[in-house]
């Protein structure tokens, strides 16, 4: 029986606060973001930064209710209890896909049953598409939004051979395709930024665009993150370092204002 995410080492704080506020720094003040299905993270990392560094970030609830302010996060993130707050409901999903496709919203967050070394994703199916071993939810609207959007993260919370692979069984989601200038020769505005996972966090090199260790987290070595990933991790000049400790004052608000019931603990 799970005991939930660990403490993490010489740090205040649980891998999971450790997970959202890594993403929240990410935030800046322009970002105009949205969010999918179980993406906890994302949602508790935009309401953090919001609180904290970037006041005049947008965020539209479940691609609904722009400017939501939820009293906390419920059951699911795409549910109407995140609507609460909102300075506007959207009309219909065609007002939605208007703002993506314009890139007036210009942040989205993946994850996925399977990553690779360019930050392609796969939700759709393990094993061949005719007769795959594991049927999964499926994109949703990973595939149009991975070439709109021009600001792409990913997480995981779970690091393992299995989620991030050499070659994805299907590409549920675009990110820097098969590398190199590819997503640009295809006319694709932006790509992913980062990969914030349970041990490390990766940048993409700006070459190759392939995943880059950009920081461990603490008792986290090169040779664990390596081990637990099904391409070979591509290093940058130097020691890498250890991912940022959140300050007390941004665990506070975690804890008491943007996520007092703990919803961020389902994605572990």
């Amino acid at each position: 029986m799970s005991t939930g995410p660990p403490a993490v080492t010489g740090y205040d704080c649980t891998l999971d606060e450790l997970m959202v506020v890594t993403f929240s720094r990410a935030m800046s003040n322009d970002t105009r973001a949205f969010n999918g299905a179980v993406s906890f993270i994302p949602v508790c990392g935009y309401g953090l930064a919001r609180r904290t560094h970037a006041p005049d970030l947008v965020w539209a609830a479940s691609s609904i209710a722009v400017d939501a302010d939820p009293e906390t996060i419920g059951s699911s993130t795409l549910s109407d209890e995140l609507w609460g707050g909102a300075t506007m409901l959207a009309n219909s999903p065609f007002d939605f896909w208007t703002y993506a496709q314009g890139a007036r919203y210009n942040t989205f967050a993946f994850r996925g049953a399977q990553m690779d070394a360019c930050g392609n994703v796969n939700n759709s199916v393990i094993g061949p598409y005719e007769s795959p071993k594991v049927r999964l939810p499926g994109g949703g609207g990973m595939a149009d939004l991975g070439c709109m959007i021009p600001r792409i993260y990913l997480w995981s919370t779970t690091h393992n051979p299995r989620t991030f692979v050499e070659r994805l069984d299907f590409r549920s989601g675009m990110g820097w395709g098969d590398g190199g200038d590819h997503r640009a020769s295809l006319g694709m505005p932006g790509g992913p930024r980062l990969c914030i996972t349970n041990l490390c966090v990766f940048d993409f090199e700006p070459a190759s665009k392939r995943m880059r260790l950009a920081s461990l987290h603490p008792g986290v070595s090169v040779d664990d993150v390596q081990a637990a990933s099904g391409f070979d991790v591509l290093l940058p000049a130097g020691e890498v370092p250890a991912t940022a400790r959140p300050s007390a004052e941004e665990l506070r608000i975690l804890r008491t204002e943007v996520d007092p019931t703990g919803a961020r603990l389902r994605e572990f």
